[in-house]
């Protein structure tokens, strides 16, 4: 054997090996240590038209098949309302699901990871034992950005410890008109207070970095007006405001609803969900005036945009007509939730016929895949389970007592009925006291919320129980039938929780039953106390007459202890209305009050303290 022959043998048997070493190295998209848009680069020159349109692609969690994450390349999952695991709602089995559904994506030939995404708007609300803050309108209330980016910061830790790490939160709409069902989401109808709370939320969320692994995508929604819709100019389900027509000139857009997406995007957000709502004719989704040239062009943003459920479906009956309109409007996520396989058919066929250019495809999924790469998730994909043992843990739980005791409302205190003294003889408490649910309002643990003991928490009641010497009688009757007499008579009174258009209400009166409540305590005790809960102001002004005390308590969720604490006076009450308090439903909407000769029966503003 010549020495020629033995070097071809040699590199015969090398060149396996270095063709194998080839293989094994990682592609640029997966290092670290690269620039994100590197990254982006390289991978998106790697994927093929279906597994483009594939990132672009957000379904709903019931509605999917799991082999269908690997085999048509899915961006993204979602949990929507009643979104939860089918094995049970406990943390667990959500670390379980989120963390099975990533295997899926993990599965494909780029590997890249979905995004799992939930409505977490007032703590991990859909998850059972999770610790649910009070809703929006009462953080509202307490003017307090360092509590908001702790309350923030403890909702990202309970969802990545199912797996999640997208917030569809918070809700930056300024709403102008309290009948609308989702004002209780609105932290104010002041826009500079929403913006700042907003932005301090998004801070807690988000940390000092997305590619923090205890960092989770904030989505500020819903762009851009839905808080300015009128009453009377929805067409959807039958309901007159949810959903409806934001009727007004462009500067008053900016001025009032878009400002607060101003400052999100110039502190970091990435991700941004389109309202259902309507401006000059057209649908939010099919804006592209307001999408691609204010969001992406004017206000510079660089990362996706992603529809409201089903929301490109409202464009038109032609799906492929509302499928073409809304991705050229610059949407980039679609939300499908469920019909997914006819969303990604049309897809196919618009970029085949250039309905939709593959420069605007590109450009979708280049947004979806910064957001990606920013967060960390191919580094990270997974939920961290040993954070599985904080989701309501008491120092968790210690946040949201807080909460509801900076989000409590004085609105009347005659004859020193408050503080109530920890030891007075006797104590009637009637109506809403000893309910979770209703205390927590719609969005929490079902899309609607109910009433019951739907999640772990300490009722109003048990913390009045809690509070009270050992002296003092308690006596709770849910109807208020009381015989004799007692020193204190407390009536919880309030709405039964809902969401979206169920909420929406030409009629914000108490009901008549809860009015003979407080009046029968009238009766019954020496000084009644009426605390209120509700996801926005009542019309309340001739039940003032018939108390001594009355506090608003918006929907506090489930650490009741808060409201006992300032009740008793362990704690002042320092809440200020976020919201004008009209005198009748005259003075609604905000525009009707602000014109209306008679002042609101509370300004914006106002609250008493001890």
């Amino acid at each position: 054997m010549n020495k020629m022959m033995v070097i071809f043998m040699l590199l015969a048997l090398l060149l396996p090996t270095v063709g194998q070493a080839r293989e094994d190295t990682p592609p640029p998209y997966m290092n670290a240590a690269l620039p994100v848009e590197e990254r982006v680069d390289d991978l998106l020159s790697r994927m093929s038209l279906e597994e483009k349109i594939g990132q672009m692609t957000l379904v709903e969690v019931n509605s999917i098949n799991p082999d269908d994450i690997t085999s048509l390349y899915l961006g993204g999952i979602l949990s929507g309302g009643d979104g939860d695991p089918r094995q049970g709602n406990q943390p667990d089995y959500w670390s379980e699901m989120v963390n099975g559904l990533q295997d899926y994506a993990l599965n494909t030939p780029l590997q890249i990871p979905i995004i799992y995404g939930v409505d977490a708007i007032h703590g991990h609300n859909n998850v059972e034992g999770a610790v649910i803050f009070p809703h929006n309108i009462g953080l509202g209330a307490t003017r307090d950005p360092a509590l908001m980016e702790e309350i923030g910061r403890v909702t990202a830790l309970e969802m990545i410890a199912t797996g999640i790490y997208w917030n569809y939160a918070p809700c930056v709409a300024v709403p102008q008109d309290i009948r609308w069902g989702r004002t209780y989401e609105g932290y104010s109808e002041n826009t500079d207070l929403v913006t700042e709370l907003a932005l301090a939320y998004m801070r807690g969320l988000q940390g000092e970095s997305l590619s923090d692994p205890y960092s989770v995508l904030a989505t500020p929604k819903h762009y851009v007006g839905d808080g300015g819709a009128v009453w009377g100019t929805s067409t959807s389900f039958g309901t007159p405001i949810d959903r409806g027509v934001t009727d007004v000139d462009e500067k008053n857009l900016r001025a009032v609803h878009l400002a607060p997406y101003v400052a999100a995007v110039e502190n970091g957000a990435m991700s941004i969900m389109v309202s259902f709502s309507s401006w000059g004719g057209l649908k939010m989704h099919a804006q592209k005036y307001l999408i691609t040239d204010v969001l992406k062009g004017e206000l510079g943003f660089q990362g996706f945009v992603v529809t409201d459920w089903a929301g490109i479906d409202e464009i038109s009956q032609d799906y492929y007509r509302a499928v073409v309109t809304s991705i050229n409007a610059g949407v980039d996520m679609n939300m499908v939730p469920s019909q997914y396989h006819e969303f990604l058919s049309v897809m196919k066929v618009a970029a085949a016929s250039g309905d939709i250019s593959m420069e605007r495809i590109d450009d979708a999924v280049r947004r979806i895949l910064r957001a990606k790469f920013m967060m960390g998730l191919f580094e990270h994909p997974y939920g961290d389970d040993f954070l599985l043992a904080e989701v309501g843990s008491a120092e968790h739980r210690e946040i949201g007592r807080q909460a509801v005791r900076q989000s409590l409302v004085l609105l009347q205190n005659e004859n020193d009925a408050l503080p109530i003294a920890k030891g007075v003889e006797s104590i009637y408490v009637a109506g809403l006291a000893d309910d979770i649910g209703i205390a927590s309002g719609g969005w929490t643990i079902f899309w609607q919320g109910q009433p019951g003991d739907i999640t772990p928490g300490t009722t109003i009641l048990e913390g009045i129980k809690n509070t009270v010497s050992e002296s003092t009688t308690v006596e709770f009757d849910l109807d208020g039938n009381f015989d004799g007499k007692a020193d204190v008579g407390i009536v919880v009174v309030g709405e039964l929780p809902y969401s979206e258009w169920f909420g929406d209400n030409p009629n914000l009166s108490l009901p008549a039953e809860q009015i003979r409540m407080v009046e029968n305590m009238r009766q019954h005790a020496d000084k009644v106390i009426v605390v209120l809960l509700s996801g926005r102001p009542m019309m309340i002004t001739d039940l003032l007459e018939t108390t001594d005390a009355f506090v608003a308590a918006w929907l506090p969720g489930t650490e009741g202890q808060g409201v006992a604490d300032v009740l008793f006076g362990d704690f002042p009450f320092t809440g200020k209305l976020s919201y004008s308090w009209p005198r009748s439903m005259a003075q609604v909407p905000l525009s009707a009050l602000l014109s209306d000769d008679e002042p609101p029966l509370f300004e914006f503003g106002y609250g008493l303290t001890y």
